[in-house]
């Protein structure tokens, strides 16, 4: 199978303020050097081809001049990561239910619910997926109201033959557009 991309080829990086130049194109596997000199692997889906110019060839320095390149093994994005699971279930979260009444129990998993999603966003954590079970479902309204607040993500359900009608998946954009 043949890559739409070719060696040489500018790109720019979908959902990253990043572009790069081919280095290597295998199959669906893309290989990038950035303008700091580091190779960065994308699927080809994550890229698209920059269509100011086509750079023809790579220019090469002397070796003694140049810096060693910092090499990234992978860099797959969120189709290719599996989502981080944050089971909200109330025995997940706590040692004891006593003394908790129903209040105290659905902020204790809207709190832990914003602190992940806060830090999956500083820690470029691009998938995370939110258990809340079936219930009343009061704890899937309260998280839809809580990812309605930011404007960095989007959320639908999870896999159902993972998950059925129990969670929800949070898809974090990492460069949000202003």
């Amino acid at each position: 199978m043949s890559s739409k991309f070719t060696k040489g080829d500018k790109v720019l990086v979908l959902d990253d303020d990043m572009s790069g130049v081919v280095a290597f194109a295998k199959a669906e596997q893309i290989t990038i050097t950035t303008e700091d000199d580091i190779d960065l692997i994308f699927h080809e889906n994550e890229l698209i081809l920059d269509q100011r110019f086509k750079v023809s060839h790579v220019e090469k320095t002397e070796p003694s001049a140049k810096k060693p390149k910092r090499r990234i093994q992978s860099r797959k994005k969120a189709a290719f990561i599996p989502a981080m699971e944050v089971d909200l279930h109330i025995h997940h979260l706590t040692d004891s239910e006593r003394g908790m009444d129903n209040y105290d129990m659905i902020n204790l998993q809207i709190d832990t619910a914003r602190n992940k999603i806060e830090w999956a966003h500083r820690n470029n954590i691009p998938k995370l997926v939110f258990i809340h079970g079936v219930g009343a479902g009061v704890l899937k309204q309260e998280l839809d109201y809580l990812f309605a607040r930011y404007d960095y993500l989007k959320h639908y359900d999870a896999d159902f033959q993972k998950y059925g009608k129990g969670a929800t998946e949070v898809y974090l954009f990492q460069n949000p557009k202003n």
